[in-house]
């Protein structure tokens, strides 16, 4: 019987996995020296000048924050949990309250894994379908959490027209989707489209969910920064919920929309059908936490609940909202009208019929290579553009290189 190699390490036969795209490109962005570089690849906002904004409203909340660094409850962080129900759902939220199940989680990606755990400890879902393309952790997380759950992706994009693949969407879920499985879907500002579904079509995804039975799990990470209104940004989830038919996953992320993307401040939300079965999720939902983080941070949910919970610090909010919004379509405009003004070969109207803080510029794996090596403009391989890090001062300079590498390589 062979022995043990006692001078190998235990970890010798893993093999090295790519880091992320996004922190890869950051991390090469951070490494260039020129002072001409410009960053779209990072998913966070930036002011007129290209810097980090702290909210207004944020600003004046911490000072009012309680002196206190105990752990929260496992539950999370009662005034927090409260008003992240009532942002996500409105009034609804009181209606639903028998059937509705919270948990405070470590932002919008522990809150897709917190949920995706509680999926597959009560059923074990065969499938569970996600967008093409799509946000790189929902596929991560599911591979991590459910290695036995069958990872599928439906049709999102339609690369010709650059827009919402609809009839894709419905075909891929209707023809090939069984009762049970796990269909992912993006509330609003899709990443990394930037395109939405309309409200009709909604209604008709909603109807594929109900038909086909279909455990419907929204990621809800862009609430109110999409169009500046933070009721049109939540309409998918609150027709999905007001349905009534169908058992609703919902993972809140504060990142966003608070612009607090290290404290890690999110939600997972369930909304079942019966209300008998609302102790045994949240123990369940408790559990999972408890194993995972023990209990959530508990800054960054204290400005949030400071903020949502008192009147004129929500009226500067949704103020602090609209200002970060009305940015980013106006950069979209001015990239537009740059490119358009330079005779860019192609059509670049879908830079400004996408919403939120990505554009899918249609830029190809070579042309974002030429951007980097030679323009010092740095954005993913899939050609997805951070809108936030375009300035009035570095508009046209983007528009110039991408007319350049446009024309380098259809030449």
């Amino acid at each position: 019987m062979g022995s043990l190699d006692q001078s190998a390490s235990v970890f010798s036969s893993l093999d090295s996995i790519p880091y992320d795209e996004a922190y890869r490109v950051l991390a090469a962005f951070t490494k260039n020296p020129s002072p001409d570089k410009i960053s779209l690849g990072a998913g966070v906002y930036r002011d007129g000048e290209g810097k980090p904004w702290t909210l207004t409203s944020v600003k004046q909340a911490i000072p009012r924050l309680p002196d206190n660094y105990d752990y929260l409850p496992q539950g999370g962080f009662p005034p927090f949990i409260s008003a992240s129900r009532k942002l996500l759902l409105g009034d609804l939220s009181e209606r639903v309250d028998e059937k509705l199940i919270s948990i405070q989680t470590v932002s919008g990606t522990g809150a897709c894994h917190v949920g995706a755990v509680l999926l597959i400890n009560s059923f074990k879902p065969k499938n569970v379908w996600i967008s093409d393309p799509t946000w790189i952790n929902h596929s991560l997380i599911w591979e991590c959490a459910g290695p036995d759950v069958t990872r599928k992706f439906y049709p999102y994009y339609h690369a010709e027209t650059r827009s919402f693949d609809f009839e894709g969407m419905i075909a891929a879920l209707d023809g090939g989707a069984e009762r049970g499985d796990v269909v992912i879907l993006q509330a609003c500002a899709h990443n990394p489209t930037g395109l939405d579904p309309s409200k009709e079509q909604w209604k008709s995804i909603a109807d594929i969910c109900e038909k086909k039975g279909l455990i419907s799990f929204f990621d809800t990470a862009y609430q109110g920064f999409a169009s500046g209104d933070v009721d049109e940004d939540a309409w998918a989830v609150r027709h999905f919920a007001e349905r009534g038919t169908l058992e609703l996953c919902i993972a809140q992320s504060f990142s966003k929309n608070f612009g607090l993307y290290g404290e890690r401040v999110g939600a997972f939300h369930l909304l079942a059908r019966d209300a008998a079965v609302k102790p045994a999720v949240q123990s369940q939902l408790v559990r999972i936490v408890r194993s995972e983080v023990s209990c959530s941070p508990s800054f960054g949910c204290k400005i949030v609940a400071t903020v949502l919970n008192d009147e004129k610090l929500r009226s500067q909010w949704v103020e602090d909202l609209k200002t970060m919004s009305s940015r980013i379509r106006s950069m979209r405009e001015a990239l537009l009208k740059e490119l358009q003004s330079r005779g860019t070969p192609g059509s670049w109207d879908h830079i400004v019929s996408q919403i939120g803080m990505f554009s899918y510029t249609g830029l190809n794996k070579e042309q974002v290579k030429e951007l980097e090596s030679q323009h010092h403009i740095y954005l993913l391989s899939s050609g997805r553009a951070s809108i936030p890090g375009l300035t009035s001062h570095n508009v046209a300079r983007v528009a110039q290189a991408i007319d350049a590498v446009v024309r380098k390589t259809q030449g």
